[in-house]
Order: C-alpha cells, then sequence, then structure tokens
C-alpha cells in the first residue's frame, strides 16, 4: 500500500449504496460490494454477536475521520475505518476483539457524543473491514499516524500520503485552547500527553477571554501536525478539558521563567519568578492576533461555570485558589499517560454493578475494590437480584472514575459491567427490618482513601494491574510472610520487591483477575503491632 503499513487502511464511500458493503466472503466488509440482496439492516445489528468492526449511526454530517477514530482510541489499537458520510455512518475496526467489547460495553452506559450530538455504536455483524485505501488518502495518514503513536513509535516519513498532509504544518508550535474546563489542567499534564508524539521543548499557559490556553512548542513541526490531529477534539477527562488545537502564528516561544505557567525544557536552570509568564511585547501582539483560531463550540459548557452538574469549586483558578481532591486524581491520571474517555457529565454518584458472581460478593468487597477510585458511601446488593448491586460513591465524577476503570473487568471469575444508576442515591433498610447484610453503610467508615485533603492517595490512582503497592508493612514481617499471605488469598506470586526500608513492596499476581481479589481481601488486613496493610493498583512493573 504505498509504504502505509499493511494492517492499517482507510477508506471513504459515497451514494445511495453505501450500505451495499459485503462481499463474497461473509466475514469481511468491502467497499465493493453491490449485491442488492444483501442490504445491510439496521434491525439486523442489534443482536450481532460480538466483533471487532463497530457500527456506528447518527453522525453529524461534518464529522472528521478524526474524530470517529478518536471514539476507539482510548480502548486500543484503530486498525481499520470507512465512512459513509451521505448515511451519516462509519465502520470501526479495532486491534481485538476484546477492545471492541470494551467500547460497546462502555458506550452502553455512556452515551458517546461527537460535536455534542449523540451517536450510536453497535457490533457489526462483520469480522473483518476490507477498504479500498486509496480513496482517502488524508485519513490513511491520520490512521497512519495515529497507529504509530499507539505502539510508541514515529509514521514511516517516507509515506507519501502521510507526508502530503504533515507537509501542511506551519509551525512547532500549537495553541491549545481548553473548552469544557471543570478540572485543571497543569503543565506537566499537557507535557505527558503531548510528549507521546515528540519532544516538547517549551509550554506557556495562560488565561485569555476568559478561556484556560496554553502555547506549546515541539521541536520539529511535523510533531505538531502529528499531535494536532490525534488530540484535537479529545477530552482529557471524562466529559470535560476538551483540547481544541491549531497552530499558532508564532515559530518560537521566549519564556522567561520555570514554574507552574511557563517552562522551558531546555534551560533548566531559568528562574521561578513571580509565578506569571512573562511575555515579550512581540509576543504579546502575537497573542492578540491569533486570539481567534478557535472558540467555544455551541452548545459546550463553557469554562468557569458549575454547569454540567459540576461545582463551580472544581474549575482551574489563576489565582492560585484550592484544587479539590478528585481535580488533583484526575490530573495524577493524566499525567500517567491516560486520556480519560468521553462521556456524561452531571450524572448522579450511584452505580449499578452487575454480572456480578452472586456466591462470593459481599458489601465488603464491593466497597474496598470500588474505595480505590472514590470513598463508597454505602453498598446494596438487590434482594430479588443477587448479581446486582447499587453503590453510592462520593459524588458523580468519582462515580465516572470507577465506571471507566472498573466496567469489564474480571471479579470472582465473572465479567463485571458497571453502569450509572438512575438512582440519586442508595436507600438503607427499614428500621427494624432485617435485608440479610445485603445492604451497608460505609459513611463514617476509616478506611476512606480520599477524606484526608492532601493525600498521597490523589496521586496513585491507577487502572486495575497485576501489581499490587503495599504499604505499611510491619519492619518484622518478610518477603516469604507477605508471598505466602497473598497465595493464600488465591492465585500465584510472580514476582516481588521490597523498597522504601521495607515499609513498602511492589507485588504481582499472575492475572489482573487475581489481583483484585487479593485487594478485595487483604486490603487493611491486620498485620500485628497495630500495622494495618495498605493495598493498591501500581502502574509499575517488577
Amino acid at each position: 500500500m504505498d509504504g502505509i503499513a499493511t494492517d492499517v487502511a482507510v477508506g471513504v464511500k459515497r451514494g445511495s449504496d453505501e450500505l451495499n458493503l459485503y462481499s463474497t466472503s461473509p466475514n469481511s466488509v468491502t467497499a465493493n460490494g453491490n449485491d442488492s440482496s444483501k442490504k445491510l439492516r439496521v434491525e439486523d445489528r442489534m443482536e450481532s454477536p460480538p466483533s471487532r468492526v463497530l457500527h456506528i449511526r447518527k453522525l453529524p454530517s461534518e464529522v472528521s475521520e478524526t474524530e470517529v477514530i478518536a471514539l476507539g482510541l482510548p480502548f486500543g489499537k484503530v486498525t481499520n475505518i470507512l465512512m459513509l458520510k451521505g448515511k451519516n455512518q462509519a465502520f470501526l475496526e479495532l486491534g481485538t476483539e476484546e477492545a471492541a467489547v470494551t467500547m460497546v460495553n462502555y458506550y452502553t452506559a455512556v452515551t458517546p457524543q461527537v460535536r455534542n450530538v449523540p451517536v450510536f455504536i453497535q457490533f457489526s455483524n462483520h469480522k473483518e473491514l476490507k477498504t479500498d485505501s486509496a480513496l482517502n488518502q488524508r485519513a490513511q495518514a491520520v490512521l497512519q499516524a495515529v497507529s504509530a503513536v499507539q505502539e510508541g513509535g514515529s509514521p514511516n516519513s517516507d509515506t507519501s500520503a502521510l507526508d502530503s498532509v504533515l507537509a501542511q504544518a506551519p509551525s512547532p508550535v500549537l495553541r491549545i485552547i481548553i473548552d469544557n474546563m471543570f478540572y485543571p489542567v497543569t503543565l506537566d499534564v499537557l507535557q505527558q500527553i503531548f510528549s507521546k508524539f515528540g519532544t516538547v521543548m517549551k509550554i506557556i499557559t495562560f488565561t485569555k477571554n476568559n478561556q484556560f490556553q496554553a502555547l506549546l512548542q515541539f521541536s520539529e513541526p511535523v510533531n505538531a501536525q502529528q499531535a494536532r490531529l490525534s488530540l484535537d477534539g479529545q477530552n482529557i477527562y471524562n466529559s470535560c478539558c476538551t483540547l481544541r488545537i491549531d497552530f499558532s502564528k508564532l515559530v518560537n516561544l521566549n519564556v522567561k521563567y520555570n514554574n507552574d505557567k511557563s517552562r522551558d525544557y531546555t534551560r533548566p536552570e531559568l528562574p521561578a519568578g513571580d509565578g506569571q509568564p512573562s511575555l515579550d511585547p512581540a509576543m504579546a501582539a502575537a497573542l492578540n492576533k491569533d486570539s481567534s483560531l478557535l472558540g467555544t463550540p455551541s452548545g459546550m459548557v463553557a469554562p468557569y461555570s458549575s454547569g454540567g452538574g459540576f461545582q463551580s469549586s472544581l474549575s482551574y483558578s489563576q489565582g492560585g485558589g484550592a484544587i479539590s481532591p478528585l481535580s488533583a486524581a484526575a490530573a495524577a491520571a493524566a499525567a500517567a499517560g491516560r486520556v480519560a474517555l468521553s462521556g456524561h457529565s452531571g450524572c448522579s454518584g450511584v452505580l449499578l454493578v452487575s454480572n456480578l458472581n452472586e456466591e462470593m460478593v459481599t458489601p465488603q468487597s464491593l466497597f474496598t475494590l470500588f474505595g480505590v477510585y472514590g470513598d463508597a458511601q454505602r453498598v446494596k446488593i438487590l434482594y430479588n437480584k443477587k448479581d446486582s448491586a447499587l453503590i453510592q460513591m462520593s459524588d458523580g465524577n468519582q462515580a465516572q472514575l470507577a465506571m471507566s476503570h472498573l466496567n469489564g473487568q474480571k471479579m470472582y471469575g465473572k465479567i463485571i459491567r458497571v453502569t450509572l444508576s438512575k438512582h440519586q442515591a442508595v436507600q438503607l433498610p427499614r428500621e427494624g427490618l432485617d435485608d440479610q447484610g445485603l445492604t451497608k453503610d460505609f459513611t463514617n467508615s476509616p478506611l476512606h482513601r480520599f477524606k484526608k485533603p492532601g493525600s498521597k492517595n490523589f496521586q496513585n490512582i491507577f487502572p486495575p494491574s497485576a501489581t499490587l503497592h503495599l504499604s505499611n508493612v510491619p519492619e518484622d514481617v518478610t518477603e516469604e510472610d507477605l508471598r505466602q499471605l497473598f497465595s493464600n488469598a488465591g492465585g500465584t506470586v510472580k514476582a516481588f520487591k521490597f523498597f522504601q526500608g521495607h515499609k513498602m513492596a511492589l507485588l504481582q499476581m499472575s492475572t489482573v483477575e487475581e489481583a483484585i481479589q487479593a485487594l478485595m481481601d487483604l486490603h487493611n488486613y491486620d498485620m500485628g503491632s497495630n500495622h494495618h496493610l495498605k493495598v493498591s493498583f501500581s502502574k509499575s512493573t517488577i
């Protein structure tokens, strides 16, 4: 394919026969099939078995390939796309069926939106998407760039289609506007996200027209273009902090101070200054001319407001106001390189968890697991449907965080589904009524991880992983003691490492499911000498 990686292809098809996608093979979709007897009907799709090819409907007419690709990007590698612009539809192929299942499960719970328009995603009844990549070189270049970034590499510079797009980059400096800004966006967050596309040299943040903005300089214009193609329109956090990216007219940033508002990564010796970036007159004039490149799209909640169900105290404050605990947690997640999924804002704090192992699950185990991502207040296993439970988190933001991490995880041998509940609160049983211990009130539990302001727990929120972080380990406890303890919880300890003078350790189980079970069983385990073991998921490997 003229230098494009063979597992990446893109096609665009227009016209009245756009849904005649069948080839002679029942397991593939092509852009050439014209057998009218095999036209696709939407109702046939509703009960389709899982497939790595997804059918996306009701897209806005002006949608771009980048925006469709962005829907699948958080779930794994996107390997193909077919745009049906005349029908406001698209087909998206992911690298694995597992990634596609996770994507459908998530977007079943949280309706995806493109340009503030709800869209619908379901499995295609085809297992493979075959397209004529020559139909749209720009889309192919975008997908190639995204694919290269996901693999941690760089696009093939010899690829003519990609070159034709990236050659348009006028400057290594991007102008970034953050729309719908409910969480603070720090220099470190921006650096971590954008450094996936190349070397970030300098960043300046400022507020203009009541919007938080940034100028970010790459070492090469090609990196700036690649970042813009992949990130423009994506949310940094759930439902908010949307990136609007264009090129600045500036070609070089003059940074005078390294502080929380500006930084030159090539000159670590710069002074901290007074905490405000100092722009020379030429740059200030350029900013004024540059200010009309982007604006708040219609329908978006403007920054600094309390709309969308978030409290206004979560908005970014140039005056150095206190960052809320959840904001710190979200910032830490993004700083770890995780671009959060998009979804609804303004949700209640109650989650519905289904497909539980009803013989094993308890309110305490759910409290412990969901407590990794927020302070669970109440847990109720449903009396007439014991494979389902309601969990009330402290607020809707914590519920979103828990859902995005735990939906689709395996717990006690079953893949659980986590969705937002329509309930606003979990009701306690009436006084004197025995509900067999299915409802527990944890409001005053001493085990909440996020009640204490400034706790290190805010910086250590990670997705479930096979590696566990242990802390509060007594001095007389040995590696063998801990290996035996976690083996008895069910599973195999694959690796172990002490650090911080034996007060902390990393312990790796053989699977994520085993690590989840060990965390539920052993967090707050009494090790003696008034030491209760603290267990959390780690981003590290041993």
